[in-house]
């Protein structure tokens, strides 16, 4: 059984931070219902990433909303909020990303659902926290990476800034709301209480860069400087980057400059050390490689480095690692049938427990599909 079965989420969350979060909850067994507003629903299901459409809505609704339910309840007609009212009651989570002051408007604060539900875990993710001069601001993850100085870290130095190409504050939100509700709810199984739990984007984009702000405080607050050629992290020395080779790219981790020189038999590396000198000259280094290693394949620099325990890889894309034998034996991507029949293909929960992988072979739900299902259950 799976740790969670039994345990009910109420979710009011949107687009991706909230989801990401219900989503995980689901995989561990717990029965998640998307709270959605009649006619349009959450506003993930028009949020169109590329031309590939699944089913009629987003491919991002449905990679982070299945193995969930959906009931479509007007959060502004007294009628439906009393039977949000009544689902509350029966919840162990309920959980929002509205912007501050959106929940105590609507009557679903922590204050007023505690009053229902004493003993519920009441979850909320904001962008910038509840004051200050950011606090309404939209959260949204490009915005949250550009004001909390990552996207210095990413690409080389004359590139300007550039942000990562993944939503990672949302995830890392979601991903914080997450723990803190599984430690409440163990909480909960012990001393009776519930929780008030809040996650802001911001908070968790500072978090995620803990060890590069951590060097910036210890550096007499040194802002961070990039290489100019292959630049993968600011505060790494040479070689650490990715290179272009003959036929490809190849990724070099930490390793010794004048082991590097003898196994790539690489004269121009003769007067560097390792230490000092590889942060210090870590683009003239990096330029040397850069210029060497092209003149070979990857697969003839895997070959070298690879038997000398060199921390390297091959830069595959989506084709090249979703063929490759060391993808297809983790078994990471599941194929999941909405309600209506449709199947598609998706990445399961990374979780294992006690051996056994964590899927489900539930699809998203359309929307509203169990509106009816859930008032019968509600009130017979």
């Amino acid at each position: 059984m799976l740790p969670l079965a039994g345990f009910t989420v109420l979710d009011f969350s949107q687009f991706l931070s909230g989801p990401l979060t219900s989503l995980r909850l689901a995989d561990l067994g717990a029965r998640v219902i998307k709270i959605e507003k009649p006619g349009t629903g959450d506003i993930c299901r028009q949020l169109y990433t590329s031309e590939t459409v699944l089913n009629g809505t987003s491919t991002v609704f449905h990679a982070i909303n299945r193995n969930k339910e959906s009931i479509v309840l007007d959060i502004k007609s007294e009628a439906d909020c009393c039977v949000i009212r009544d689902l509350i009651a029966k919840a162990d989570v309920v959980m929002h990303n509205f912007r501050p002051g959106v929940m105590e408007r609507l009557g679903f604060d922590y204050a007023r659902v505690r009053e229902i539900n004493p003993s519920v875990i009441y979850g909320e993710i904001s962008g910038y926290g509840k004051e200050g001069t950011w606090a309404a601001k939209p959260g949204q993850d490009l915005l949250l990476q550009s004001l909390t100085g990552m996207t210095w870290l990413s690409g080389d130095a004359t590139n300007g800034p550039v942000p990562m190409g993944l939503s990672i504050v949302d995830m890392f939100a979601g991903g914080n709301l997450c723990s803190a509700i599984l430690a409440c709810l163990y909480r909960r199984a012990i001393q009776k209480v519930g929780a008030h739990v809040h996650v802001s984007m911001l908070d968790s984009a500072v978090d995620i860069q803990f060890e590069t702000v951590t060097t910036y405080f210890r550096d007499g607050q040194l802002l961070p400087q990039r290489s100019e050629v292959s630049n993968a992290h600011a505060y790494l020395a040479a070689p650490y980057g990715v290179y272009r080779t003959a036929d490809g790219f190849l990724a070099l981790a930490m390793g010794s400059i004048p082991q590097l020189r003898q196994l790539l038999d690489c004269p121009e590396l003769e007067n560097f050390a390792d230490g000092e000198q590889a942060f210090k000259e870590r683009d003239a280094i990096k330029k040397i490689l850069m210029q060497h290693l092209v003149t070979k394949s990857t697969a003839y620099w895997l070959g070298i480095l690879e038997a000398a325990d060199i921390w390297c890889a091959d830069v595959l894309d989506w084709d090249r690692l979703t063929a490759h034998d060391g993808f297809k034996i983790i078994d990471m991507v599941q194929r999941v049938t909405m309600g209506d029949g449709f199947t598609y293909e998706t990445t399961r929960c990374p979780i294992r427990i006690d051996g056994e992988l964590l899927i489900s072979s539930k699809g998203s739900p359309k929307l509203g599909e169990h509106t009816t299902k859930i008032l019968e259950e509600l009130y017979g």
